[in-house]
């Protein structure tokens, strides 16, 4: 288990995260949403253990990460950043490796390869590996990242009893929509297999097909989470991003989040049909 206890962080005079506590729990997908400038990222990176919190502690298993060596959290969480640049010219299938090649892990490069080539072929860029990495899209280059992270936590030398995270902020933001549909589903499938899964992600209509948990965050608190069905309403939906959003039936059971002037048209469209 993944858990903020009441954090914060400053930047000046400034609150960027104002006493937040939250917990990702294995075996399921958070999705946190929010308007821009909400502090969805800075609470990745403090959850991630890669931001230090003015206040309050994150803890893995009841482990304070900040007393925790960085070859260990290695191998207890992995992370996909919004934007990564590498200053190297690496070839994709370098690139994946490095998830793989922490040195506390000890696994020779035969089998780190191995790995690798299979994180490339879930993300659908097998035949890629012999290519620069920037050579390559942002979406891409943004799949390549995933695999990565794939490729860290199915190498590190880890108990099961263990709880293993996976934390991405935007993975999808590059990509076009069968390649949307697709990482969230192996997102997803992470989760399944008992990881804590926490993603960021602007796309309300995604994180609500996909996500078991929503945590809705603005002016760097929590106003609401919970399950899909009760959270992700209008009201507290419009309120929160300033503007009037409709949620209304998809038609197969699921339901879709628009602005109320897009619906209009869609309902006038419809009845001029």
């Amino acid at each position: 288990m993944l858990e903020a206890r009441r954090v914060s962080v400053m930047a000046g005079q400034k609150r960027l995260i104002d006493d937040v506590s939250l917990t990702i729990v294995p075996g399921r997908l958070t999705a946190v949403i929010g308007p821009n400038g909400a502090g969805k990222s800075t609470l990745l990176r403090i959850m991630a253990g890669e931001l230090k919190p003015s206040e309050g502690a994150v803890f893995l298993d009841g482990a304070d990460l900040r007393q925790m060596p960085v070859a260990r959290l290695a191998t207890r969480r992995s992370v996909v950043a919004q934007s990564t640049t590498l200053s190297f010219p690496f070839t994709v299938l370098e690139t994946v490796m490095l998830g793989a090649t922490v040195p506390a892990f000890g696994i020779r490069d035969d089998d780190a390869a191995i790995v690798a080539r299979d994180a490339l072929a879930a993300v659908g860029l097998a035949n890629f590996e012999m290519r620069m990495l920037n050579q390559l899209s942002g979406g891409e280059r943004q799949r390549v990242h995933i695999a990565r992270a794939l490729c860290q936590l199915a190498t590190a030398p880890r108990p099961d009893t263990e709880t293993a995270a996976l934390l991405l902020d935007e993975p999808t933001a590059s990509l076009d929509l069968k390649h949307q549909y697709d990482v969230l589903s192996l997102i997803k499938a992470q989760s399944t297999e008992g990881r804590a899964v926490m993603l960021v992600i602007h796309d309300l209509n995604l994180a609500s097909a996909f996500a078991d948990e929503i945590v809705l965050m603005a002016a760097g608190k929590i106003v609401g989470k919970g399950d899909p069905d009760d959270l992700l309403n209008e009201d507290l939906l419009s309120h929160t991003f300033g503007c009037r959003l409709r949620v209304v039936s998809s038609g197969d059971g699921g339901r879709l989040i628009l602005p109320a002037a897009i619906t209009r048209r869609m309902i006038i469209g419809a009845a001029a049909e």
